[in-house]
């Protein structure tokens, strides 16, 4: 499973996330959707600006981990093995919520291994890691507690 941050995860998107949840004025003209109007020629030059090729972030779920992935070619800049965290916090920053989105950080006991900056609907993403990571840790035990499970015909191998 891939994910792509948002503009929240930028200090600038996380300002205009601000202005934009601003909510006086009445009916539908509310001082924040005005502000987004106008933001717009601000906008989209930084969501392209974190579409460049050199720019790109994704974070990938994976069988064994959790990676930040930079770059066109998906070079995994940092990464937490499924086993090396046992919880997972969503840290809403402001401005983040103007755009339903938040920083995934996985932690061991009270040690931050992992922060994922500006996830996109961040519960959906948490609970996938979570599934993946209860199956991961349940099958590492039964390997490690049944050595024979790997080899189910009790053949042993040959070197």
């Amino acid at each position: 499973m891939t994910v792509w941050p948002s503009l929240a995860a930028t200090q600038v998107g996380r300002w205009l996330g601000r202005l934009c949840r601003l909510e006086g004025g009445f009916g539908p003209f509310t001082v924040g959707r005005l502000v987004a109007l106008a933001c717009v020629p601000l906008g989209l030059p930084l969501y392209f600006s974190t579409r460049m090729p050199w720019a790109i972030r994704r974070y990938r779920l994976t069988n064994r981990r959790v990676a930040v992935e930079q770059g066109v070619a998906g070079t995994v800049v940092q990464y937490v093995d499924l086993d090396r965290f046992d919880a997972i916090d969503i840290d809403v920053l402001p401005g983040q919520g103007w755009y339903h989105a938040g920083d995934l950080v996985f932690r061991r006991g009270p040690v931050e291994t992992l922060r994922l900056a500006g996830v996109s609907r961040p519960e959906a993403f948490r609970q996938a890691c979570l599934k993946v990571r209860q199956s991961y840790v349940a099958v590492s035990n039964l390997s490690v507690s049944n050595p024979s499970a790997s080899n189910p015909s009790g053949a042993k191998a040959s070197a």
